[in-house]
């Protein structure tokens, strides 16, 4: 039996890839399909099945418990339009005898093509190699059973892991591609979780930026099963924390974070990763719906902040950070509820995002910044010598934000809005190397004599003297935050049309790999480095892959129709 779909309105390229990997054709950097399965009783092999699709690979490794037969449960996410039904999904083993499973499906697209977004398979079996395929309807189901005692408990249990060419295909992070054994940026990444492995439960700063997403994301990109395995325990010590009593508001706080003593903080207050380990491990046991509503109210009421809104005066309270992670739960609360309020919500974060950027209420026109007052950034409303200005790093959390808003709305005001601050950053956040002369050079020497430091506060109004004042007091080794403006550079440059700018944008990310040095990621003096750096920095690496300015080319019109196997 042969299943028929048609995804609309995808990227070509993303179709193409999508195509690719669910005919099973080789591509670049595809890793062979891993050999070796052991498998429990299956079914007979149905006359003329094909051969599994190499990258539809689910590899099984012993987690937990003793014994030959496993307890598995594995999260498969997919792109939009590839699957409806869930029934037409099934687990072979590599000879294609279908293994009795149990598929759940998790997640919905809420956004273009729709279909079912991700599943939770569950199969015994013994450690090694299987595959999902689709086409045929599912014959032999057995009842499903809770996550938790298939992850850890008995009878023994396995953890499942994806090829990245799947993952990186599904969209569940936005497109990506997959990391190849010799790219820098992978290579800076697994030396640094060689520090941040273990799992932080002593210090709740290493949290802030969102450990568990970062980690999600990291397998993404590699499929590797120590990055799953770190982003699952991680997940779940983070949402067991979460307050589920009282109101979304101060000083209630339900859906804040309990571990740092500070539910009202919502800048610990993270739902992406809810979306990516449903999809990416299949876990739904730490949440809730009325979990999920607490944690993006919450950051609607802004908890002790006060409630966010537009930038309506030159002394308005504001920081990049909130603004910006403020965008990504409420994107992620979309996604995976689909309900209107927070589609509502998306649009009015990027409505004010955009008067600030564009008509600025200090009356300085529009620099491309989110522009606002150094002192009431440090809790200093009143002080001498203010400065109007912005964080290149923190305003990286905004543009992260914008491109996860990107990619469920396509809002017309966000490119423009992306591009500006690209511009802007070009101009006027990074420090000139004439000025990094000792004793005020202010970098650390890991990523040598041309590497890239942004101001620690930018400023398109201060002279250099004024700007050098607060890096001299405050931005020693800010270069530390180089590696996450990649996202910016980047993002700047996928939706940028104008060919001189476009060239500056691939010049200075090409110079901005010099801080992905080993020794710049051996640097483990404070563990939430490890989230700032990575948490949006991967997808850059897939930005810069593509030609300047494809975030703006005219859509696509009607898709090829694939064929699944």
């Amino acid at each position: 039996m042969r299943m028929r779909f048609t995804v609309h309105r995808v990227p070509f390229v993303v179709c193409l890839l999508i195509a690719s990997v669910v005919a099973g054709l080789p591509g670049p950097g595809r890793a062979a399909a891993p050999s070796g399965a052991v498998t429990s009783p299956v079914s007979p092999r149905m006359a003329g099945s094909p051969r599994p699709p190499a990258a539809q690979a689910i590899v099984v490794r012993p987690q937990a418990g003793k014994g030959d037969v496993l307890a598995v449960s594995a999260g498969i996410p997919f792109p939009p339009g590839l699957l409806r039904d869930a029934t037409l999904l099934r687990i072979v083993d590599a000879q294609g005898h279908e293994i009795p499973s149990a598929i759940v499906p998790l997640l919905q697209w809420h956004t273009g093509a729709g279909g079912v977004r991700a599943v939770r398979a569950q199969f015994r079996a013994a450690a090694g190699t299987y595959y999902f395929v689709l086409g045929a309807p599912h014959a032999a189901a057995i009842p499903a059973w809770p996550y938790a005692p298939g992850r850890t408990g008995s009878p023994s249990a396995a953890l499942a892991t994806l090829t990245p060419q799947w993952l990186a295909a599904s969209l569940i992070a936005g497109p990506q591609s997959v990391a190849t054994s010799d790219e820098p940026y992978a290579r800076y990444v697994d030396a640094q979780f060689r520090w941040a492995r273990t799992l932080p439960t002593a210090d709740t700063t290493a949290w802030l930026f969102d450990r568990p997403s970062t980690l999600f994301k990291a397998y993404v990109r590699t499929g590797r099963a120590d990055y799953l395995d770190a982003a699952e325990a991680s997940y779940r010590w983070y949402m067991a924390g979460i307050k589920r009593d009282g109101v979304p508001a101060s000083p209630s706080c339900a859906g804040g974070w309990m571990p740092s003593g500070k539910p009202c903080d919502v800048k610990y207050v993270y739902i992406e990763p809810i979306l990516l380990a449903m999809a990416l491990s299949g876990d739904d046991t730490m949440h809730d719906a009325a979990t999920v509503a607490a944690m993006a109210d919450l950051w609607d009421s802004g908890g002790w902040n006060g409630a966010p809104g537009p930038y309506r005066h030159a002394d308005d309270y504001f920081t990049e950070r909130l603004a910006g992670l403020g965008l990504i739960q409420t994107v992620a609360a979309y996604e995976l509820t689909g309900d209107a309020r927070y589609r509502e919500r998306i649009d009015a974060r990027i409505g004010w995002l955009e008067q600030q950027q564009r008509h600025n209420p200090d009356g300085l026109g529009d620099d491309g910044s989110w522009r606002n007052s150094w002192n009431v950034h440090e809790n200093d409303r009143g002080g001498a010598d203010d400065m109007r200005g912005a964080s290149p790093w923190m305003s990286e959390n905004i543009v992260d934000g914008l491109w996860h808003a990107w990619l469920v709305t396509k809002d017309p005001r966000i490119p423009a809005m992306i591009t500006g601050f690209g511009r802007y950053l070009e101009r006027y956040g990074w420090i000139d190397p004439a000025l990094l002369v000792p004793p005020h050079d202010w970098r650390n020497g890991c990523s040598g004599p041309q590497g890239q430091i942004a101001w620690y506060w930018s400023s398109s109004q201060a002279t250099p003297a004024a700007l050098m004042k607060i890096q001299e007091s405050e931005g020693w080794y800010s270069d530390g935050h180089t590696v996450e403006l990649g996202l910016p550079v980047a993002a700047a440059r996928y939706f940028e049309t104008d060919a001189r700018q476009a060239a500056a944008l691939t010049k200075r990310f090409a110079a901005i790999a010099s801080s992905y040095a080993p020794s710049c990621a051996a640097i483990a003096d404070t563990l939430r480095r490890f989230n700032w750096n990575n948490r949006g920095a991967g997808v850059a690496q897939w930005m810069m892959a593509q030609p300047a300015g494809a975030g703006v080319a005219p859509p696509s019109r009607a898709t090829p129709t694939a064929v699944s196997p």
